[in-house]
């Protein structure tokens, strides 16, 4: 099965994106996919503000991206684009860093009027990055994922069938990708 880097781009570990991204990372692993995880925010800002790839956490997300099959990338909008310290993170990566992966595009926000910001701010940096594959992302209301007593968080049933039907689709060109890469190069 393919290997999914998810990606989270909110600068708080409690963000709704985080607990979107582990319900999404959650139903894929259900489904026999190996996933893991990178938080943007644990890498070190100095590095990200300057754009540095010395230091070993930055050379290992780097290389993450690389070894994966999938990538979903998951951010709060904040005045209709992603976050900044996705943006930093986007911009260390190498040129064509997402050649021959299939990548998923995911958001959160306050009111629908962020919904387009993943098709005009977030999948042009994707499609730059030389990513063959951009799924449609999906777009989750914050109002959509509820916390509750205990911390955790649960996506309303509305949203939980919305997101379920993306990664299904993600899933999908995960296999069709894998099968006509397998066949380019005559395996």
């Amino acid at each position: 099965m393919p290997s999914i880097l998810a990606v989270s781009g909110s600068p708080s570990p409690t963000s709704r994106t985080a607990a979107a991204l582990d319900h999404a990372s959650a139903w894929l692993a259900s489904h026999g996919h190996k996933t893991t995880h990178l938080a943007v925010r644990d890498l070190p800002p100095a590095d990200l503000l300057a754009g540095t790839r010395a230091t070993l956490a930055v050379r290992e997300a780097i290389a993450a991206v690389a070894q994966a099959d999938g990538v979903i990338i998951a951010t709060p909008i904040h005045k209709a684009s992603y976050t900044g310290v996705l943006k930093a993170f986007l911009d260390l990566l190498p040129e064509n860093a997402l050649a021959g992966k299939v990548v998923l595009p995911v958001a959160t926000g306050g009111t629908v009027g962020h919904l387009l910001a993943i098709d005009y701010a977030l999948r042009p940096v994707l499609t730059a990055l030389g990513a063959d594959h951009v799924v449609p992302g999906r777009f989750l209301l914050d109002s959509d994922i509820v916390r509750g007593e205990s911390g955790d968080a649960h996506l309303a049933p509305e949203a939980d069938r919305r997101l379920t039907d993306t990664l299904e689709r993600f899933s999908d060109a995960l296999g069709l990708y894998g099968v006509r890469e397998l066949a380019a190069v005559g395996r």
